[in-house]
């Protein structure tokens, strides 16, 4: 049977699907619903057990853990691992209902807030207390024992990299715990005078025993749910490299999680390697959705020790405060048909461990067939350190907010990380349009350099050699599609950074507002890409100065690059809640493409896109048919229909 290319590493391997299909010795029932549960009992069907944790304390390799349908407020920790690939621990979803496994407490006693002022000083003058109405909670001491999150601060270990001049410290210090109304967060403030400014808030009390709140609608909370959280993780072994677990189906929510470093996600590996999670759900976690490395750097290593090997596969992460799933040194990891939206919220980007997924020093990984989604001021993947032989293929990497690129490959120099068949669309840039200088009549015709105040890239390059982009399509950068410093003085493993031999092949850009490449310095490759609805000057050398601001006949004129290149104008419309697609004609521009007429061949139909050479041999498009093997289209796709709306959602579910 022949190999599934889109397995394929850069260095010509293939990923080792090393998961086996399992027969359990032993199978344990967890019902919290069932009448006659106990955690007394023997956990079959009839008498199932209360708790997953009693279940998690009988489970021996060999045992699968059948969860069925049901709140279960406890924080899931494991007690051993299994014993190889061929006899793990399993915990499951029965299949009766949502196993929905909850860090927080309901509470149910309130009071009207008392001995606090609304009123406060503006420069108008006092403003009398309005129809806010404030609630209290006296936080009830036994259902805190151990932690409680509204007395620790977001940020307490490592801040080394933190940039205060260039932060806003007010989310870093907030406290860890979160409040929920109907399963909606109400809004952290941080003082007790800006509940009135902000309908559905709350405030947490200097000794963080008392909360007080407010709702949308100034109502009665006797008439909601109100939950808060009282736990840090969902499900997370206390003991250290347990491994050779699976996770499946489970929903975990509410995790009060501290930001990284260190990474404690809601679900939690805690250093373990070869754990499956599937078909889970993570909602709402303060901090960090998933976290399957070494957790931080501070820990003892030894060569020995394995990082990584872990498959998570059609997960669902929503609204992680500041990283979805978080895998410092793991290794030989596999993410496939995921979706990780929301992520990013509590804006801490510049403690630069923020990111849909952020991974340190990855090897032998693929990612593929993810969603990626509204992510907040961060990336949507970011790969730090030493990253090598990695494929990021077939996803979709849409509407990044206030985001400065959709991937970020730091200060990588040896091995390729291939980013290949991929959908980029709307990275927005994350800067100050009040930094970007004026430049009335012709005075910014003679700058040297850039001013660098714009960003907003499909790919940023950090002193990273060897990033090859193969067959994507890019669109509505806010500065570029690829970007790329040198960064010569961050010295790692004995040298710095160059930015060389990156290979930008075979791609669509579309609509990028200053340009589709930005190469810092010409010891680069450019070639059989299709540039569509494109200001003037998009092909760009950085350095040495000045510089080059190229239009295709120039670049290829000048610099020998995209020879095969071709560009035009053509409409494409994509729909990131129904991820659907679009190519359409362009309406007719009079006059337009002036003075290429005869020159360069500007198409203006998608049935005139020319074939080019096939340049990296990736076996399959977008959508997983088999391609051609010597020439194809520019883009993702083996073909390319004019008005045609076609599903882009690359989950198999």
């Amino acid at each position: 049977m022949a190999q599934d290319r889109t397995l394929q590493l850069p260095d010509g391997s293939y990923f080792d699907l090393w998961e086996m299909e399992q027969e359990y010795d032993t199978e344990l029932h967890v019902d919290e619903k069932h009448p006659a549960a106990s955690d007394e009992n023997d956990g079959s069907p009839g008498q199932p057990l209360k708790t997953i944790n009693a279940a998690a304390a009988r489970a021996y390799p060999g045992t699968r853990i059948w969860i069925h349908g049901g709140v279960y407020r406890e924080c899931v920790r494991p007690a051993r691992g299994g014993e190889g690939i061929h006899k793990m621990i399993s915990y499951e979803a029965y299949g009766d209902g949502e196993v929905l496994i909850k860090a927080s407490v309901e509470v149910k006693q309130f009071r009207k807030s008392e001995g606090w002022n609304l009123r406060r000083f503006s420069p108008e003058g006092f403003k009398e207390e309005g129809s806010a109405v404030i609630w209290e909670i006296k936080l009830n001491p036994e259902d805190f024992k151990g932690y409680n999150p509204f007395c620790a601060v977001n940020i307490l270990h490592d801040r080394l990299f933190i940039e205060y001049d260039k932060t806003d410290m007010t989310t870093y210090l907030n406290r860890r715990g979160m409040v929920f109304c109907d399963g909606k967060p109400l809004y952290q403030v941080s003082l007790f005078n800006q509940l009135a400014d902000h309908p559905g808030s709350y405030w947490v009390e200097a000794n963080g025993q008392t909360v007080h709140f407010r709702l949308w609608d100034d109502g009665d909370p006797k008439e909601h749910t109100i939950e808060l959280t009282n736990r840090e993780q969902c499900f997370a072994p206390e003991i250290p490299f347990l491994s050779y677990i699976k996770v499946k189906g489970l929903t975990c929510a509410h995790g009060a999680t501290g930001a990284p470093v260190p990474q404690r996600g809601a679900l939690s590996c805690f250093r373990g390697h070869h754990w499956i999670i599937e078909d889970c759900t993570i909602d709402w976690s303060n901090a960090v959705g998933i976290d399957i490395g070494n957790e931080c750097w501070h820990h003892t290593f030894s060569e020995e020790q394995v990082i990584g090997s872990v498959i998570i596969r059609r997960c669902r992460i929503f609204n992680a405060g500041v990283c979805g799933i978080a895998g410092l040194f793991a290794k030989n990891i596999l993410m496939e048909d995921n979706l990780i939206e929301g992520t990013g919220w509590q804006r801490m980007e510049l403690s630069w461990e923020a990111g849909g997924i952020k991974v340190h020093d990855c090897t032998g990984s693929l990612i593929r067939r993810n969603i990626f989604t509204k992510t907040h001021g961060a990336d949507h993947l970011w790969m730090d350190m030493g990253n090598e032989n990695n494929r990021i293929t077939q996803n979709l990497f849409l509407d990044g907010i206030n985001q400065r690129e959709a991937i970020f490959i730091e200060c990588s120099r040896d091995g390729i990380n291939l980013i290949d068949h991929n959908i980029f669309w709307n990275i927005e840039g994350r800067f100050d349009p009040k930094q970007i200088p004026a430049e009335p009549g012709s005075s910014g015709w003679y700058k040297m350099e850039e001013t660098s105040v714009v960003n907003g890239y499909a790919v940023y390059g950090e002193g990273t050699d060897h990033i090859h982009m193969v067959n994507n399509f890019i669109g509505k950068c806010r500065s570029a599609g690829y970007y790329a410093k040198t960064v010569a003085f961050r010295i790692a493993w004995k040298r710095g950074g160059t930015s060389r031999d990156a290979k930008i092949w075979n791609n669509i850009f579309y609509d990028c507002k200053e340009a589709a490449v930005k190469f810092p310095t010409e010891h680069n490759e450019s070639e059989g890409n299709l540039y569509l609805n494109m200001p003037g000057g998009y092909l760009r050398v950085l350095y040495p100065a000045p510089t080059a601001c190229l239009d295709l006949q120039a670049w290829q004129e000048f610099y020998g690059l995209d020879l095969e290149g071709q560009e035009g104008r053509l409409v494409v419309d994509l729909d990131t809640e129904k991820y659907t697609l679009e190519f359409s004609k362009a309406e007719a521009q009079k006059g337009f493409p002036g003075r290429h007429s005869g020159k360069i061949s500007y198409l203006e139909n998608l049935a005139d896109i020319r074939k080019v050479k096939t340049r990296y041999i990736t076996g399959s498009d977008f959508f997983g048919n088999t391609a051609e093997v010597d020439t194809c289209l520019p883009g993702p796709f083996g073909k390319l229909l004019e008005n045609q709306v076609i599903s882009i959602d690359p989950r198999r579910l």
